[in-house]
């Protein structure tokens, strides 16, 4: 299981955007308001509150929270007839990722030095799955494929772990280099990333959520919130965060960003005190 299938944010990307599915919303009510609480377990019927509020069923709830228990994401605690959730070291490390990519890293690379992680891999042709997870983990990390089997990174990045959990050590290569000057760096982005279809995800998030910002304060800042991470999260895990002076000088992630950061400040403090009202919790036994 590799971190591109736990982090999928939606069924379908269409024009109007994500439409998150469970999981996803799930993995942002954790990373919200749990992963910094401790070592605590929170009551399935608080989840099934805080998921009613952006359109996620019970039965959908139950049915996320028992495919997260037997994928390794979540531990269950009973305590007396309730049950309740704590979070698995795996989806620890997961959100941590996430909040990264999220909250430090920022959409847009003003600060690239000029150098590039080259990874080089050779599978047997038997190995679909294999390719599949390592192709997948690559993305998140930031990597395009040059060609078939060389992929590159703009930075030095630390992709080591990522291969040694999937157990490809010995069919990897992994480098740290800068290009030539005779390397059109413009032209090798264009070739190695898409990047219409990336510019298309900035667009419509801060399209949506800038209306959001003019229809004013809603009354629900937890369920905001959460479809606002979400969203994001969508947007941005296939952006390798390109050198911005490699790109066109409009690039929409910029805006985009500055409008997460406007909605995510907007909702903070009320969401808080909303989670500290709405879930019941226990510690961790």
């Amino acid at each position: 299981m590799e971190d591109d299938d736990i982090l999928d944010r939606s069924d379908s990307d269409s024009s109007d955007g994500p439409q998150p599915r469970p999981q996803s919303l799930m993995l942002a009510f954790l990373g919200n308001h749990v992963l910094e609480e401790g070592d605590l377990c929170i009551y399935s019927g608080s989840v099934i509150d805080v998921l009613g509020r952006v359109g996620v069923g019970e039965h959908a709830v139950r049915s996320t929270l028992t495919r997260m228990v037997n994928r390794g994401l979540l531990r269950r605690q009973r305590e007396g007839r309730r049950m309740y959730f704590g979070l698995t070291p795996q989806v620890t490390r997961v959100l941590h990722d996430g909040r990264t990519r999220i909250w430090k890293q920022g959409a847009v690379n003003d600060d690239w030095d000029g150098s590039w992680t080259q990874l080089a891999f050779s599978l047997p042709d038997s190995w679909k799955r294999q390719r599949h997870d390592l192709r997948s983990r690559l993305v998140w990390s930031g990597f395009g494929a040059l060609y078939s089997g060389l992929w590159i990174a703009p930075g030095n990045v630390d992709v080591s772990t990522v291969v040694s959990e999937l157990g490809l050590t010995d069919h990897v290569k992994i480098f740290h280099a800068r290009a030539d000057g005779a390397t059109d760096i413009g032209s090798m982005i264009r070739d190695t990333w898409d990047l219409e279809s990336i510019a298309a995800r900035y667009v419509t998030f801060d399209n949506r959520w800038t209306a959001h910002l003019n229809a004013g304060a809603g009354e629900d800042p937890i369920g905001t919130r959460l479809r606002l991470v979400s969203e994001w999260l969508w947007t941005v895990r296939t952006d390798p965060r390109l050198p911005a002076r490699h790109l066109p000088p409009d690039w929409p992630a910029r805006s985009a960003q500055e409008t997460f950061r406007r909605v995510a400040q907007e909702t903070e403090a009320p969401a808080l005190r909303m989670a500290r009202e709405l879930l019941e919790t226990v510690p961790l036994r």
